[in-house]
Formats: C-alpha cells, sequence, structure tokens
C-alpha cells in the first residue's frame, strides 16, 4: 500500500468530524421522506450541537440550490450555540460576487472566532452548463481573490473571469490572521486537482478501495510538490457501527429495504453534481462490489443508490470500524468526515463506540507553509474537547 507524506507526519491523531444534514438528506429508510427528519434550522442545529457534545472536531455544512437550508445563514446560526466545534461551509464558487464572499467568511469567522473552515466547490449553476475547465479557473481566482483579501492591504487582480484594482481589504481580515480558515477541497478531473494542489490545504475523498484512495492521493501529493506545497488528505464517509459485524450489516440491509431502483434514480439526479467524475467513480464502485453491495470487507455501497454523492459506508463493529480507520490514518489521511442516517442516532452509535479510542485534533493551518507546519495539540484516547 503507498503511503503518501503528509505535512504533519508526526502528529497521531486526526480531525474527525460529522455532517449536518442540510440538504434534505436524512432518513430512517433511504428513500422515504421522513417528516421528522426534514432539513429544518430545528434538526439540523441538534445535529450540530451533539456533535459538539460527543467530541466532533469539525461538522461539514453542504449545500445545495434544490433541497434543503442556505449554508452561510445556518453556520451563522451555529455560532452562539456551539463554542469548540468547528464548521466547515460548503461555499460554491461563483455564486457569490468574491469581495462580498471575502467579507461573508470573515463575518462568520469572527462570529465563530477562528472556528470557521470551508469547502471550495466547483459547479455549474441552476440553468448553466459551464465547461469544466473554465469551472475550475473560476474557483482559482475566487480562491486567489480570498487569499488577498484575507492577507493584503487592497485586492489587485487581472484574471479571466474577475478584475480589481485597488479594492481595500479591511472589512474582509478574518478572525485567523494566519492567512484565513483551512480551505477542504474534493475534485477528480486533472484541473480540480491542480487547483487542489496550488490553492487548497485539504484534499477531499470519496470512498474507494484503499488502492484507488493511495492512488489519488500520490497523485495530487506530486502536483502540490511542484509548487512547493504540502496537502492534508481527507476521507469523507458514511459510517454504521454496531457492537457486532453481524448487528451493523443487519442494519445496512435494513436501511435499504424500502428503497426501489426508481426511486433512488431520481434522489441522485437531483443533484447538479450528478453526472461528475466524481460522482461515476462512485458508481462504479457499486458496479464491481458483491452481491451484498461491499467492495471492500467493511465498505459497503448500498448508500450509493440513493446519493448522488459520498455513497458508501463503513459497516462493522466497534473495532473493525476503527481499525479501518487506523488504516486509513496510516495511508497519510488525516481528516475525516462521517455521517449515518438518522443523522443524530449514527452519531450517538459512532460518538459512543469509536470517537473515544481516537485521539483527535484540528487540523493545523497550512496556508503559505510547507512541511514545517506547526503542530495541532491532540486530544488524548477519550479525552473531549
Amino acid at each position: 500500500m503507498t503511503v503518501v507524506p503528509i505535512t504533519s507526519p508526526d502528529l497521531d491523531a486526526a480531525e474527525i468530524a460529522w455532517f449536518a444534514a442540510l440538504c434534505s438528506d436524512d432518513y430512517r429508510y433511504l428513500g422515504v421522506s421522513d417528516g421528522a427528519l426534514r432539513s429544518s434550522w430545528a434538526h439540523c442545529s441538534e445535529i450540530v450541537k451533539t456533535s459538539e457534545e460527543l467530541g466532533f472536531r469539525n461538522i461539514l455544512c453542504p449545500s445545495s440550490y434544490q433541497v434543503g437550508q442556505d449554508t452561510l445563514s445556518f453556520v451563522a446560526g451555529c455560532a452562539p450555540i456551539t463554542s469548540r466545534i468547528n464548521l466547515l461551509a460548503a461555499v460554491r464558487c461563483g455564486e457569490m460576487q468574491p469581495i462580498m464572499l471575502a467579507r461573508t467568511i470573515a463575518t462568520l469567522d469572527h462570529m465563530l472566532e477562528g472556528r470557521l473552515t470551508v469547502n471550495i466547490i466547483s459547479s455549474d449553476f441552476p440553468g448553466e452548463t459551464a465547461d469544466s475547465a473554465f469551472r475550475y479557473q473560476r474557483s482559482r481566482e475566487v480562491v486567489q481573490i480570498l487569499r488577498q483579501a484575507w492577507t493584503r492591504d487592497a485586492i489587485d487582480f487581472e484574471g479571466e473571469v474577475y478584475r480589481f484594482k485597488g479594492v481595500p481589504t479591511a472589512p474582509a481580515r478574518p478572525y485567523q490572521q494566519n492567512g484565513g480558515p483551512l480551505l477542504y477541497f474534493g475534485g477528480y478531473s486533472p484541473d480540480a486537482l491542480e487547483l487542489c494542489a496550488e490553492q487548497c490545504d485539504v484534499y477531499l475523498m470519496w470512498p474507494e478501495t484503499k488502492e484507488e484512495l493511495a492512488g489519488r492521493m500520490k497523485a495530487v501529493h506530486e502536483r502540490a510538490a511542484r509548487h512547493g506545497r504540502t496537502l492534508d488528505y481527507g476521507l469523507r464517509v458514511h459510517v454504521i457501527v454496531r457492537d457486532t459485524e453481524a448487528e451493523a450489516k443487519d442494519y445496512a440491509r435494513e436501511l435499504v429495504s424500502k428503497l426501489n431502483d426508481e426511486q433512488g434514480r431520481a434522489i441522485r439526479e437531483r443533484a447538479l453534481d450528478a453526472r461528475s467524475l466524481g460522482v461515476s467513480h462512485q458508481a462504479k464502485a457499486r458496479e464491481t462490489a458483491d452481491a451484498e453491495g461491499y467492495v471492500e470487507p467493511h465498505l459497503w455501497t448500498g448508500v450509493g443508490r440513493a446519493r448522488s454523492g459520498c455513497g458508501a459506508a463503513l459497516v462493522g463493529s466497534a473495532d473493525q470500524v476503527l481499525s479501518e480507520i487506523e488504516a486509513y490514518m496510516k495511508m497519510g489521511i488525516r481528516a475525516f468526515i462521517f455521517s449515518g442516517y438518522p443523522h443524530l442516532d449514527e452519531a450517538q452509535h459512532f460518538g459512543t463506540k469509536v470517537l473515544p479510542e481516537l485521539n483527535t485534533c484540528s487540523l493545523p493551518h497550512a496556508y503559505g507553509r510547507v512541511p514545517d507546519r506547526v503542530p495541532a495539540t491532540p486530544l488524548g484516547r477519550g479525552e473531549r474537547h
């Protein structure tokens, strides 16, 4: 197995995050709507508060145009009801004018007193079908403008999409003065890998076989090295953990027991990224899985029958899931974004059965640095922050 050099090789800890189901993505049975689990402020903010109480270090707040809540408004609302957990806000580049976006992110970062992280997304907008190269160039320019807004006195930028001259940055200075919030990024095309390697801090992957993940990490690492940079790596994956493997696999079967293929296809295709390269790789994993949907002994692809994005789950006993996480960490993965159905229940399962056995941390900031970043302070096993 390929082991990819990481920015903090001495860090025996990982950032363990959960998922706030903002985009109408919470079920007791996949594909069956449940009013009690709808994407409401009350329900999703409860997921955030519970995640903080359990000791998760970060929580992904996703973005969708067609369903759910506005991400940045939701993150703002979470500021006064949380005190320790980071919030990973998904931002679709180009949706908001870049300087206004810089100011908005800076304001959120101050509200959270530095607990903001950002997930950079490149996607079409409703009614738009843009060339992939253009979308990633737009995102590159947005990130470059954000960096100027967060680190310089004025924005001077001449790009293919955006042009600004002498725009003062005082309103856009974030709470985090070491370059602004960490930037997480996921993408599979050559343009996506280049953008991440050049501009972002954490490369996020969706679940595939360990061999395939290692290959992606190697490709990104080589590109980042050409820019004199070293990234951290993250895995976004669902999880079903129970006291025994049999119980976990029984629940996986039950979770999809009321889902038919037509219903699942409709859920997958409502997303704007339904035909992206990353989604096609998730579909490939389902196609190569065994009769029960397992592409590896504990990696179950059944979730992807009703999701356009992250489409697989770690399934097993607490010890088995812990062993899988430790294997990923040995590969160089240092950030994990977990989720499960229903999200409150599965947060409790994972947060009480697995999380206490992990050393957790918040990732150190990378911008402008190469391998000698300041290490994060990890928590010991069983500790809470």
